[in-house]
């Protein structure tokens, strides 16, 4: 059964599709933790313990909080917070004044905090709230029910933990997959908009400006034609390493095509771009690939512009790509700067290029 509407299925990243996962997972949880305390509250009121009564209908109020606030407005309402620390508590004080039929909510309640909280928080929660449960086990149970509850209960969490690290690991692991080149280990195609917008934001809002640059091997076929492919992939492979040795930590980069790259320089103007640009294609052209492979390589340097898309962005890089192919390659090409009263793709001055 689905109560929420599922966007993680057409997210246009992997990184979205987490979150989306994240927030049905965070949404479902609090959903049939409310059906299933709702009940309670009128349960434990009967049996005049108030105070109880009170702390479950505080944890429905909390979950239905949650669950309005993803549902309307799509934020997690206090980062889930309460949600542990009104279980735990609940928990515990039902645990002191019912017993056993108290006890049986401490486990879903320690388990539910690994699937809530990051990991490290989860980790030391538990850890107190199986120190709590041992003292109220210790004075509630005899001496031989107080082991059988300590060691169970902190089981059930060591179980969780371990569930919870490799879901983490796995979660990362496949995301590195998704946006990741197999070949080259640069980024892909999947992350290209999400990056490029981020960098069309930080322009607007703060006018902090970003140059991206495209290189494409010339006449990379005849590599395959006449080395073979496997010589190709290690084409590939060494000139990623060439370009990552010039690049900076926060500089992004992508393959974007067969033999074609593209870097995402953050807080750059053009021209230290074009200076960038010129340095790179040195790099690979000054010594050979495999021994005896000599390449050259071409270049396109654009300036984010103010009002643009990152399809538009991309496009006039993709354009001056295409001049400098059409000068001869071996050179880098600066791309015109977008004009809304002009788009890219009709004839405008080109910079001056370097050959």
């Amino acid at each position: 059964m689905n109560y929420m509407p599922s966007s993680s299925s057409l997210a246009p990243t992997p990184t979205l599709a987490v979150l989306g996962f994240k927030k049905q997972l965070v949404y479902h949880l609090h959903f049939w933790a409310f059906v299933a305390v709702a009940p309670l509250v009128i349960v434990q009121w009967r049996q005049d313990h108030f105070l109880l009564s009170w702390l479950l209908v505080f944890f429905c109020l909390n979950a239905l909080l949650v669950i309005a606030f993803l549902r309307f407005r799509n934020t997690y309402f206090l980062k889930g917070r309460l949600f542990p620390l009104l279980a735990v508590v609940c928990a515990t004080y039902s645990t002191s004044i019912n017993g056993h039929a108290g006890l049986y909510w401490a486990y879903p309640a320690a388990t539910a905090l690994f699937f809530l909280l990051p990991l490290r928080e989860a980790i030391v929660s538990n850890a107190i709230f199986v120190v709590v449960m041992a003292v109220v086990s210790f004075f509630k149970f005899p001496e031989a029910d107080f082991w059988r509850i300590t060691f169970s209960l902190g089981l059930t969490c060591v179980f969780a933990m371990v569930f919870a690290w490799l879901v983490g690991r796995l979660q990362l692991e496949l995301t590195r997959l998704a946006t990741t080149d197999p070949l080259t280990g640069c980024l892909n195609r999947s992350q290209l908009a999400d990056i490029l917008n981020n960098q069309i934001q930080m322009r607007e809002r703060y006018e902090r400006v970003s140059s991206l640059v495209l290189i494409d091997l010339d006449f990379f076929k005849t590599i395959n034609d006449q080395w073979g492919h496997l010589a190709g992939d290690q084409v590939l492979k060494e000139m990623t390493l060439r370009l990552r040795k010039r690049l900076r930590e926060s500089d992004q980069l992508f393959r974007i095509g067969g033999e074609e790259f593209m870097i995402v320089l953050p807080e750059t103007r053009q021209k230290d771009a074009d200076t960038l640009a010129q340095q790179l294609l040195t790099g690979i052209s000054a010594r050979p690939f495999l021994e005896n492979i000599n390449i050259t390589a071409s270049a396109s340097v654009a300036e984010v512009s103010q009002g643009e898309t990152w399809s538009i962005w991309l496009n006039r890089a993709d354009q001056a790509l295409y001049e400098a192919k059409s000068r001869g390659r071996n050179q880098v090409v600066n791309a015109p700067r977008y004009s809304q009263d002009q788009p890219p793709e009709t004839d405008g001055e080109v910079a001056d290029t370097v050959s």
